[in-house]
């Protein structure tokens, strides 16, 4: 008897610590996280250095709590960044406008997709040797981009405050070609864009891209002898493929990059810089 009494006990105990081991693992499975949740995305974007990247670190905290990973390459040309990315070794670019990505489109067979207009970066005229347009004189020689729509964008510049004429001073793929007078006899030479700042001395003037500008210390805003118009179809965008434009890691980037933080952020850190949305 008593040893049935004991064999009954010791299943009954088995019974209920096999019990308790079960609520343990049922309490355990549901307060974790189901598999997948909170998954971190990795984006990695290619970016001129200044200002794309700098505002791109400044978002890199915020979309890391909304569980995107920005990885940020930098290149200081404009034709990797869209090679790359149509290459699928980046996710986005941020870097250019749309003039300029519709004619990279079209030259290297590419279908990459504007996201989302950010900010706008007016081009200037800058010089080392005047103060002022009115010194400049015969013969002058000028800097501009030697990429078709800089430097259509260039030349729109010049026509616009009289130094040249073009067939249509509007038309942003205007050439050289396209100059019907040049009453000054100005000289152009065309160079790259991210090498005009450290040519400046060569030249007596240079129409330079804003974002090259602020890296060599230039201020638009007080530098420049004369600059283009807020109102131009030159907004620099977020740029990504057909594939992921509409992907949620893609949709938390193009909110950050227009939220009120980053439109402070561009107003307080670049003069001559100004927020697109």
């Amino acid at each position: 008897m008593k040893k049935w009494l004991l064999a009954f006990l010791s299943l009954a105990l088995i019974t209920v610590l096999a019990a308790c081991g079960n609520k343990t693992a049922d309490k355990e499975g549901t307060t974790s996280e189901p598999a997948g949740e909170n998954k971190t995305v990795t984006l990695t974007v290619g970016a001129s250095p200044l200002p794309h990247a700098e505002i791109l670190k400044h978002i890199q905290p915020a979309l890391e709590k909304e569980g995107v990973k920005l990885v940020i390459k930098e290149y200081t040309d404009y034709v990797q960044p869209n090679v790359q990315l149509s290459e699928k070794a980046l996710d986005a670019n941020f870097f250019q406008h749309q003039p300029y990505l519709d004619s990279e489109n079209a030259k290297r067979n590419m279908d990459l997709v504007s996201v989302v207009a950010v900010h706008l970066e007016p081009m200037g005229a800058y010089s080392k040797k005047h103060k002022s347009i009115d010194e400049i004189s015969d013969g002058a020689v000028i800097g501009i981009p030697n990429d078709a729509t800089n430097g259509g964008r260039a030349l729109s510049l010049l026509a616009k405050k009289g130094l040249i004429k073009l067939k249509d001073e509007n038309k942003v793929d205007s050439t050289v070609k396209d100059i019907t007078e040049n009453p000054k006899n100005i000289k152009l030479i065309e160079s790259d864009a991210a090498m005009l700042p450290r040519q400046l001395d060569e030249f007596d003037l240079a129409i330079i891209n804003t974002n090259y500008a602020l890296q060599a210390k230039l201020d638009p805003t007080k530098d420049a002898l004369f600059i283009e118009d807020k109102d131009n179809p030159y907004a620099n965008i977020l740029v990504a493929r057909p594939d992921n434009k509409d992907s949620d890691e893609m949709k938390k980037l193009a909110a950050a990059l227009t939220s009120a933080d980053v439109k402070k952020f561009i107003e307080d850190n670049y003069n001559g810089v100004i927020p697109a949305f």
